[in-house]
């Protein structure tokens, strides 16, 4: 696998996740602050052009290094239970939200069901738990830094939070931006979901992709090979900037 590609992979899910209340953390911690699904939706004028620019060029790198070779697929099945529990997920976080605030019980309750007819694969354990610790700490980290010392509001603070979650995480980010509050819900779910794929700890999918590719743990080849990232979420928020515009809100 190329580090472009993978870097690639790690961007496409949190451009994909960026516009939807549960297509992300970010963007759920939104939605339990009371932001509205449909405010957070402006982000895909940002994500769709973004993935449009890195996934041509992650694709080239990839077929430079490895290109396709149609065959026919063997031995290939999708697993309908882990489908079903990916469905319950999602379902008890919504309902669980919506009645209660706190779709964390959802999730749990989902997966406790999902254990009584699907195995678990406990020998992920280990690499998941190595992976969380590292996350955690890089939370903790960013959680101390204070509010009142972020700068206003603005679609420029917005903008360089993306640059800034790819270093600090975007968890804890989101969490700041929320307290300081009366953000553009949309550009800043683009910009602090998107730009955490600048590095490969920026993110949580960066973080868990990691463990399966040990060699996309180095920020140096990261940066170098995933440059279309870096250009797409420039491009990507020029764009929604432009065609939406800067428009704040108070999460209710």
């Amino acid at each position: 696998m190329h580090i472009g590609y993978i870097a690639a992979i790690v961007a496409a899910s949190n451009a994909g996740g960026s516009g939807s209340v549960v297509g992300d953390t970010t963007t759920t911690m939104m939605w339990i602050e009371g932001v509205p699904a449909i405010r957070v939706m402006d982000a895909y004028l940002a994500a769709l052009p973004a993935l449009c620019i890195f996934g041509y060029f992650a694709s080239r790198q990839q077929y430079g290094l490895q290109g396709i070779n149609k065959g026919n697929a063997i031995g290939i099945r999708i697993d309908y239970k882990k489908l079903l529990i990916v469905f319950l997920i999602l379902a008890g976080a919504i309902l669980t939200n919506i009645f209660f605030r706190l779709p964390s019980l959802g999730v749990w309750i989902a997966l406790g069901i999902g254990t009584l007819f699907s195995t678990t694969s406990w020998g992920a354990l280990p690499a998941a738990l190595r992976s969380s610790v590292f996350l955690l700490s890089l939370v903790f980290i960013a959680s101390l830094m204070p509010v009142e010392e972020l700068p206003d509001a603005s679609s420029f603070t917005a903008f360089i939070l993306g640059f800034i979650s790819s270093v600090f995480d975007n968890i804890p980010l989101t969490k700041l931006a929320l307290s300081q509050n009366h953000y553009d819900w949309g550009t800043l779910a683009f910009t602090v979901g998107f730009g955490g794929s600048m590095i490969w700890f920026g993110s949580s999918a960066g973080v868990a992709i990691s463990s399966i590719y040990p060699e996309a743990r180095s920020v140096g080849r990261w940066v170098r090979y995933g440059w279309h990232i870096l250009a797409a979420y420039v491009v990507g928020f020029l764009i929604l900037h432009f065609v939406a515009g800067w428009h704040p809100t108070a999460a209710s």
